[in-house]
Formats: C-alpha cells, structure tokens, sequence
C-alpha cells in the first residue's frame, strides 16, 4: 500500500519532501471527493460533481508536482 500512496502522490523518483504528508493529504482528498459527490447526489444537485472532480485534480496535479 504505501508503495502505491507513494507513485501516486509524486512524479520523481526522490520525492523532495514529506512523503507522509502526501500520502495523508491524497487518502483526506479521495475521501472527501466520494462524500461530496454523495451528498450532492442525495442533495439532487448532481450538476456540482463536475466542478468537485475538477478541485481534486487540481489538488493531486499540485500534489504530484514536487515542491522545494
């Protein structure tokens, strides 16, 4: 498991920081995108789901983009 967190959260070999962090930050988004699109749905406004999947792919792009 850790494995994967780590090729998921980072685009070089070596990350460049806090791979525990990464790997944190991307289980709290992932969750967070699966209970936003289900309330949404339950909320019947599912027209907001393509703007919720757009912020957590902007937020893994930055993620997977190393930092100094």
């Amino acid at each position: 498991m850790w494995k994967f967190l780590r090729y998921i959260t980072n685009n070089e070999a070596k990350s460049r920081h806090e791979e525990a962090f990464d790997a944190i930050f991307w289980v709290i988004e992932t969750l967070a995108l699966i209970f936003g699109i289900w309330i949404l749905v339950e909320k019947h406004i599912a027209e907001w789901i393509p703007f919720l999947v757009i912020e957590y792919c902007w937020a893994m792009d930055n993620l997977r983009h190393n930092r100094p």
